[in-house]
C-alpha cells in the first residue's frame, strides 16, 4: 500500500510541477534525472494509443496475486511482498490509465538512455524479477534427478570374533 501512495504521490508531484517533456537535472545531473512523460502505450512506450487494452490484464493480474497470496500459505514472506509489489504496480498504473488515459512516468536513467519509468513501474519489475528467480529454482529444484543413494555399508568385521 505504501508503494501505491509513493506512486500516486510522486506522479501527481510531477504533473504539477512539470510540463511534459520538462527535465530536470536531479538528482545525478547527466546520470539520473526527473523528466515528464506520459505514456499512452504499453510498456516501454511500445504500441502507443492502446495502453487502455491493458486495464484487463492489469485487473486479472491484481486479482490473481491476491488469490496465490492468500492461498500459498506455504510461501516464504518474501513471495508474498513480490505479490504485494505486483499488485501496487498494476494497480498504480491502472489507476493512470483509467483517470487520465495514459501513465505518467518521471524517473529517467539518463546515463544509458533509458526509457523514462516511474514507481509503479519498478514495483512490477522487482517483482517479476524476484518471482521468476523464485520459482525458476523451484522448477529447477522439481526436476533435479535424485542422485542415487550410495549402498548400504556393510558393517566392519568385529576383530574379537576371529
Amino acid at each position: 500500500m505504501l508503494t501505491l501512495v509513493a506512486d500516486q504521490v510522486s506522479k501527481a508531484w510531477v504533473r504539477a510541477a512539470f510540463h511534459e517533456g520538462q527535465t530536470m537535472p536531479y538528482p545525478w545531473p547527466g546520470v539520473f534525472e526527473f523528466t515528464l512523460t506520459y505514456n499512452r502505450g504499453v510498456a516501454f512506450g511500445m504500441f502507443q494509443g492502446m495502453g487502455v487494452l491493458t486495464a484487463p490484464i492489469a485487473i486479472a493480474i491484481c486479482i490473481g496475486a491476491v488469490l496465490y497470496s492468500r492461498r500459498a500459505t506455504h510461501e516464504p514472506p518474501y513471495v508474498h511482498a513480490a505479490l504485494g509489489l505486483l499488485t501496487s504496480g498494476a494497480f498504480g498504473n491502472l489507476i493512470d490509465r483509467v483517470w487520465l488515459g495514459k501513465v505518467t512516468d518521471m524517473l529517467w536513467f539518463r546515463l544509458i538512455n533509458f526509457p523514462v519509468f516511474n514507481i509503479a513501474d519498478s514495483c512490477i519489475t522487482v517483482a517479476a524479477v524476484t518471482l521468476v528467480i523464485r520459482w525458476g529454482f523451484e522448477a529447477v529444484h522439481h526436476q533435479a534427478p535424485e542422485a542415487e543413494k550410495p549402498a548400504a555399508e556393510e558393517p566392519a568385521p568385529d576383530p574379537a570374533s576371529n
